[in-house]
């Protein structure tokens, strides 16, 4: 990598094959409500406790885009880093996960460009017994992001 590399234009720089990053929280009920208020996905499954209880799930379940969200924030905060997005995600959904559960998201670099701020990485969200719930990849790309040095002082006061 040259100094000049797209890499060292973002804020956390390249990222080494095989490192890893996870986040962990317990899902809530807000989590479903406030995706509902997003998305408006009202599945009964999600809020109906008789039938979610009578359900294959036993109980209610959060819906999956709030599993994988917590994926969203370990590359754009912890790795690749700060301007970090998805390109394509393929995520398969092996266990559902219940109001109240403990999940945590985890990331490992496959693969890094040196040409361009591109990653594959390889992604797991395990509940807190360690079943996987989601297992898949994604192609990420980070924004360069970090502050060009600059000879006008207007300029650097508007950054």
């Amino acid at each position: 990598m040259t100094n000049d590399s797209v890499w060292t234009r973002t804020l956390a720089g390249q990222p080494a094959l095989g490192a890893r990053a996870e986040r962990s929280r317990k899902t809530t009920m807000r989590d479903v409500e406030m995706f509902t208020a997003m998305t408006g996905d009202r599945n009964p499954i999600h809020y109906d406790l008789e039938l979610a209880t009578n359900s294959p799930f036993g109980g209610l379940i959060v819906q999956g885009g709030v599993t994988t969200g917590l994926l969203n924030a370990v590359v754009a905060e912890d790795l690749p880093g700060p301007g970090t997005v998805f390109l394509e995600t393929n995520w398969r959904f092996v266990k559902a996960v219940q109001v109240g559960e403990t999940i945590t998201a985890s990331v490992k670099v496959e693969h890094v460009r040196d040409d361009k701020p591109i990653c594959k990485l390889e992604t797991i969200v395990r509940n807190a017994s360690g079943e996987t719930c989601v297992v898949g990849t994604a192609t990420t790309y980070t924004m360069p992001l970090a502050r060009q040095a600059t000879s006008n002082p207007l300029r650097a006061k508007a950054s």
